[in-house]
């Protein structure tokens, strides 16, 4: 039939296709490069010649130093013991700045855990260089032949003032290279995750000086989870306040080094799924920026700047300003300094996608339900009914062509009949058909597709929102981005055995697949057999794929399952088309007669 065709051609197409090819073929294609990656760089480790970081160490394409990087080897508690540091006590972070670079290599997030266990390890974000799991960022400065040393990654700081880092109390550090330049930094932090670095540079000599800074991010290892295609993560940030967003996959930067043209404002950084390490340089300095993957020592992803020099005369000073954010994706927070810093499309730190325009305020508006009901996952039951409601023009126009597609369905099959298999005539006639009834063959196609971008947005939001992550639904779902944690072939726990993943299918994906199931059934089978074949084993088929899903979206497809059941049910009825619900599962029971099964 007309009418399922488009309904095929809507959503198989859209959906069906794009979810089958990550499942089945991306995401086995993405572990088999991630093992072939690790393998490669665990062979090329061996291979290596080693050479430790000094302080001079410098990259030959932009002087920036801390470009060399030993192998690590050593534990994460052997490091933090063998450098002096100064403890970071925030209500939000915890962690140290180690005084040699001043670099912040050691940070916990005290508001997220592992697992849904409160009692489970806090996620860890930094750590030190020398560990394998190395993640950290450093901000320093690059001399020139006047300047005499300046501060880089092997310098041994002197703290001055404050000897833990928390909201209401700054640190500050000093050092004073060979030539008398006093170098100050004070540091602070604000209740969340924005570190501020506060440079002031003397000059008692009696010559001018010119020195520039740098900052970087620095990680060894990608995220443990390959990234699937609807989130990004890797590299981005936006270079120059007039600057687009900028994203690059870790696989990119290893195939090619990316610099950016000199720029003023912005910032650059290496995100996660849920975490991110952010530099905003100073805003009123150009710098050049690169994304890079190094292979000498051991081997990394940087994302780094580097301003242009700033002369400071004698007996003056000057004074820079750089921020570093390191934590949670938190929605309303990285929008809040967005607007606070005036970083420029900082809040696309989250990646909402190619209709943000859409995904934003969808997230908005569930945000508003979760403040007032305090449960997540009523929030997105809620949201979807808004959104099913705003549509229900759409949908009634489609189910409108539905209707009228039914009503002249006796005429198609005597068309069928009278023609056969000659597909010209029978197509021809169907055209003619079409025209003497006034009826558009795709008019019902049209509200589906109109429809797809913003169900995706609400797809989006639910999958890459932090706000979900560990936020739990009632009875057994204690985190909505986890899949379901059941599984029918133990019996949902009763039999006291583990499963394959592969048979993890839980109550939620059995109860989305019945849902679907019925608003498959809600029209008339196909006669075309392999249309029928599609139409019967669909929902079977998007019970398997949604399985690994995270609970939440599985949720949200079966609740809107279940009204757009109720929403075509109550315009069908009021077009006074018929309702083949309870025909069709008759039918599932009816015995075919011969002629029937031998055709």
């Amino acid at each position: 039939m007309e009418k399922n065709r488009n309904y095929f051609i809507a959503i198989g197409l859209s959906v069906l296709i794009v979810l089958a090819w990550q499942f089945l073929y991306m995401g086995p294609r993405m572990e088999a490069q991630q093992r072939a990656e690790e393998a490669r760089l665990a062979q090329q480790a061996q291979q290596q010649t080693i050479t430790p970081e000094s302080p001079g160490a410098t990259s030959p394409t932009t002087g920036l130093p801390g470009a060399t990087q030993a192998q690590a080897t050593a534990t994460r508690e052997e490091s933090l013991a063998k450098s002096p540091r100064i403890v970071i006590d925030t209500p939000a972070l915890s962690g140290s700045i180690n005084l040699t670079g001043a670099r912040f290599d050691d940070l916990k997030l005290r508001d997220y855990h592992e697992t849904v266990d409160d009692t489970s390890p806090l996620i860890t974000l930094f750590s030190p260089a020398d560990t394998k799991d190395g993640y950290f960022s450093e901000v320093g400065f690059v001399g020139s032949a006047d300047s005499g040393t300046v501060p880089g990654p092997g310098t041994q700081w002197t703290v001055a003032s404050g000897d833990k880092l928390t909201v209401q109390t700054p640190v500050s550090l000093t050092w004073t290279n060979d030539k008398g330049v006093v170098f100050t930094r004070r540091i602070s932090v604000d209740e969340h995750y924005m570190l501020t670095v506060d440079d002031k540079i003397d000059n008692p000599t009696g010559a001018a000086i010119n020195i520039g800074s740098y900052g970087r991010v620095t990680r060894y290892n990608k995220p443990a989870t390959p990234s699937v295609w609807v989130i990004h993560e890797g590299f981005l940030g936006v270079v120059g306040t007039d600057g687009s967003l900028s994203e690059h996959t870790y696989s990119n930067i290893e195939e090619e080094d990316v610099a950016h043209p000199k720029a003023t404002g912005g910032w650059i950084g290496i995100t996660d799924k849920y975490w991110a390490s952010a530099l905003i340089p100073p805003q009123t300095i150009a710098y050049t920026s690169r994304y890079s993957h190094f292979t000498d020592g051991q081997p990394r992803y940087q994302a780094d700047f580097k301003t242009e020099n700033i002369t400071i005369q004698p007996n003056a000073s000057t004074e820079l300003k750089n921020l570093v954010f390191a934590g949670a994706k938190e929605v309303p927070l990285v929008a809040q300094y967005e607007t606070q810093f005036n970083i420029p499309l900082f809040d696309r730190m989250i990646d909402w996608g190619w209709f943000w325009f859409f995904t934003k305020p969808m997230f908005q508006l569930m945000d508003f339900f979760f403040r007032h009901v305090g449960n997540f996952g009523v929030a997105i039951l809620l949201t979807t009914i808004v959104v099913k409601a705003i549509f229900f023009p759409l949908a009634s126009k489609q189910y409108a062509s539905m209707a009228n597609m039914k009503r002249v369905q006796p005429k198609m099959e005597e068309l069928k009949a009278k023609h056969g298999d000659d597909r010209m005539a029978l197509q021809k006639a169907m055209m003619e058909l079409y025209k003497e009834e006034k009826i558009n063959p795709i008019a019902g196609c049209w509200p589906v597709l109109l429809q797809i971008p913003v169900f995706f947005a609400l797809y989006k939001v639910i999958y890459v929102t932090i706000e979900m992550r560990h936020a739990p639904f009632f009875g057994w779902i204690q985190d909505l981005s986890a899949p379901d944690p059941t599984s029918l072939f133990n019996l949902f726990g009763l039999l006291p055995y583990d499963v394959p993943h592969a048979l993890m299918i839980g109550v939620w994906p059995l109860i989305m697949g019945v849902t679907m199931f019925v608003q498959m059934r809600m029209n008339p089978t196909p006669p075309d057999p392999t249309q029928a074949m599609i139409f019967t084993w669909m929902p079977l088929v998007f019970t398997f794929m949604l399985a690994s899903f995270p609970a939440g979206l599985v949720i949200y497809w079966a609740w809107n399952n279940t009204l757009s059941v109720t929403q075509q049910a109550i315009i069908m009825k009021r077009h006074g088309a018929k309702i083949e619900l309870f025909d069709n599962l008759k039918g599932l029971f009816k015995k075919k007669p011969p002629a029937e099964e031998n055709k």
